[in-house]
């Protein structure tokens, strides 16, 4: 069998690397599959789609996932079974990256099963994938024959030391102020999400503009090999519609949505009580109780749906009239509390109209940390948050299902929101939880902000306060007429065209997120929503530090106390001890945790406890190890050994010198244990180290008084020729211990 010939297509990215985009070799079963190819990355993309929808669904089930071999990296993966397991939140992350550029660009009335498969099956430490994970789904989609508007495509841009560049290295990532990651169509933005180091919205405008003329590069390269390949798109018929009904549906119950629409019901259970009326009494009226046959409930609800976001966006477009009654640009009412549970280290309800966090904070050890072993990414996070979502936050009556999808994408968007005001030199690992407990927009934005009151009621000394905002819009593209939400409702996010995330201090954006569901959107669109969104902030800024000015000066009493030293690397071992003996004794002695990090010239430890005195203790004993004995000063020692012309006392820990006869007293010392034993505490004076030898000499006679009338013994002369002290050689028949040189 013959090796078949790819279709490839090459990108230049303008600074001497390439992508090269190959299919008709792997997976040709799919409907379509690319590999692509960037320096030693290689990631593949498979799209699969059911031929018939299946009964009764009227929306578009896409399912994406990302998938990273370890292979990839030369690696195997962790666990007992050495194989990949269930996707990490980074997978998932990049997969939600993908579906939301995809999602808006599927035919409306296309509605059957379809899934997009990305494999990362080698890596590159200079090529991120996760920038191509975007481009490999694209390019499988438009090559296939499944019905998609596209194509699209995902870069990463990023703003280091001044300059925007597309798709840095992990390693150049490192030195960013700016990193996004943007997905655009030729013609369009409809994917936006990333972090910042307070950056400010017109530069933000200038890294989307930047990395959409990357974007259309790599659209039109798509395009082209969708013509080397031929394809045809399918055909389809996935609804069933009766035009009769849909006119029906409209003409008896438009201009009564728009009443409710118009009503400024701020409840959003009251309000939608009401538009459900609506469709209820058009059943009641053209179906009456005895009707003879099937009521089209399911044609009814879809038409009603439609003609209910008809009328509300009409409302707001022509009579500038929010569902709750707000101006486009009012916030609803907030009020904040901080410290309101006593258990954690730190706590916060923030409440922004139907929308209620209540945040906690934990401050743990580094045995807390999060470990990352993942195939292209391995090491460890020290500030943690986590988003919940349980359904009584919306009235769902059913039982909470774990962790998705969208509480990892939340609660990633809110860390990345307080993750670089948290101070570098903090001694703790941080976890922020996050717990919805109402909803009705923007509970990811409500996290960030009561995130950071939990932060600062726990002592944490965050750089600056962050707050967030969800934005929305309602266009019409015929008549280029526009609204700009602040705060949007979680009505306006399902009927509007725009969830625009945006959050920042009072100097500058730290993180955003954009999902856009129209085609035209404008740049000054955008500008307008970021202006918008700076003022929201800075009046809910406001009313966060009405409650909490500044973060608590210290830590709570019940919160674990760290206090980091750094000692020399050669002394790591010592405190460690053979076999970790003495790093243990100090723990169980003290009641502490002890860490140790080595980093290219120091040891940095970590001692942490319940109170002050047990540190204390600690920073002691291992003082003791780390110090370096000073020549003049006085130590509190411990007689370890006596001999014949002195005792071996040690001043610190492994450390000790001789204190000679001669210098344990001003009157003469015949026998060193008539002055000590052995584990006597003594403080001596060090008066000398050997410069050659180590050696240190020591005195006890120098610490105390020289008596009245006290004579110096004259010393005798050496003899010449020897160095054996002023008594001389020892003759034969000498008998008793020698006390003079030893």
């Amino acid at each position: 069998m013959e090796r078949p010939t790819p279709i490839e297509k090459v990108i230049d990215l303008g600074d001497g690397r390439t992508i090269t985009i190959e299919t008709g070799k792997l997976a040709k079963q799919a409907d379509g599959s690319v590999m692509i190819k960037c320096g030693g990355t290689y990631l593949l993309a498979a799209v699969t789609s059911a031929t018939e929808a299946k009964p009764d669904t009227d929306f578009m089930p896409l399912t994406v996932e990302y998938k990273e071999k370890f292979a990839s990296a030369g690696r195997f993966p962790g666990g007992f079974t050495r194989r990949e397991g269930r996707a990490s939140d980074y997978e998932i992350l990049i997969a939600r990256l993908v579906d939301r550029a995809l999602r808006p660009l599927f035919p409306d009335n296309y509605h059957a099963d379809t899934f997009v498969n990305i494999t990362l099956f080698s890596a590159d430490e200079n090529v991120m994938p996760d920038s191509l994970a975007g481009l490999a789904a694209s390019a499988a989609m438009t090559i296939s024959d499944i019905p998609f508007n596209g194509p699209i495509s995902e870069v990463r841009v990023a703003r280091i030391d001044g300059k925007l560049c597309i798709n840095p290295s992990a390693k150049e990532l490192e030195n960013a102020d700016l990193d996004i990651m943007v997905a655009a169509s030729t013609n369009d933005i409809n994917m936006v999400e990333g972090e910042m180091k307070e950056v400010s919205e017109d530069d933000m405008l200038e890294a989307l503009k930047f990395a959409h003329e990357a974007i259309k590069k790599q659209c039109q390269a798509q395009i082209e090999l969708r013509e080397l390949c031929g394809k045809p798109k399918r055909e389809y018929c996935h609804e069933e519609n009766d035009e009769e009904l849909r006119a029906k549906v409209r003409e008896q119950c438009y201009e009564k949505a728009k009443q409710v629409a118009r009503s400024r019901i701020a409840n959003k259970a009251e309000r939608g009580r009401q538009f459900e009326a609506i469709k209820e009494e058009f059943i009641a009226n053209n179906y009456p109780e005895g009707f003879e046959g099937e009521i089209p409930t399911a044609l009814i609800s879809r038409y009603y749906h439609d003609i209910e976001r008809d009328a509300v966006r009409r409302v707001l477009l022509d009579e500038q009239i929010r569902l709750d009654g707000r101006r486009t640009d009012e916030i609803r009412p907030i009020w904040c509390e901080a410290g309101y549970l006593p258990g954690p280290h730190g706590s916060a309800i923030f409440t922004r109209g139907e929308t209620q966090s209540l945040s906690t904070v934990t401050l743990g050890t580094k045995l807390d940390e999060k470990l990352i072993d993942e195939a292209t990414v391995r090491g460890s996070d020290r500030f943690l948050l986590h988003y919940n979502f349980p359904p009584f936050s919306t009235n769902d009556p059913k039982a909470p299902r774990g962790v998705g999808r969208r509480e990892i994408g939340h609660g990633h968007l809110a860390m990345r929101a307080l993750k670089n005001m948290i101070p570098e030199d903090i001694p703790y690992t941080v976890r922020v939880v996050s717990d919805i407990l109402e909803s009705n927009g923007s509970s990811s934005m409500a996290t960030v902000c009561a995130g950071c009151l939990s932060l600062m009621d726990a002592g944490v000394q965050i750089k600056k306060p962050v707050a967030g905002i969800a934005m929305g819009l309602i266009s019409d593209t015929e008549s280029d007429k526009y609204c700009v939400l602040s705060d949007i409702l979680g009505d306006e996010d399902h009927l509007g065209d725009m969830d625009f995330k945006v959050t920042g201090t009072r100097d500058g954006i730290t993180a955003t997120q954009m999902d856009i569901k129209v085609d035209g959107l404008k740049y000054e669109v955008l500008a307008q929503a970021l202006r918008q969104a700076r003022e929201g902030r800075m009046h809910i800024l406001d009313c966060m530090l009405e409650e909490l000015p500044q973060p608590r000066a210290d830590y709570k009493p019940h919160a674990p106390r760290i206090v980091t030293i750094n000692i020399p690397k050669d002394m790591i071992g010592a405190v460690i001890g053979p076999g970790g003996k003495i790093i243990q004794d100090i723990q169980a002695t003290t009641g502490t945790t002890i860490n140790i990090d080595e980093d290219d010239k120091k040891g940095i430890v970590s001692i942490a406890a319940a109170n002050k005195a047990n540190i204390d203790a600690a920073l002691d004993r291992i003082n003791q190890i780390v110090a370096i004995p000073e020549v003049g000063k006085t130590y509190k020692g411990k007689v370890k050994s006596i001999l014949a012309f002195g005792a071996f006392v040690e001043i610190l820990p492994g450390k000790d010198g001789l204190l000679h006869v001669s210098e344990m007293d001003w009157k003469r010392i015949e026998d060193p244990n008539d002055f000590c034993k052995e584990g006597d505490e003594i403080e001596v004076l060090l008066k000398e180290i050997d410069p050659k030898t180590g050696k240190m000499r020591l005195s006890r006679k120098d610490l105390v008084p020289k008596p009245e009338g006290y004579v110096e013994r004259p010393e005798r002369p050496r003899r010449e020729g020897g160095d054996r002290g002023p008594r001389g050689p020892r003759r034969d028949g000498d008998r008793g211990p020698r006390r003079d040189h030893e």
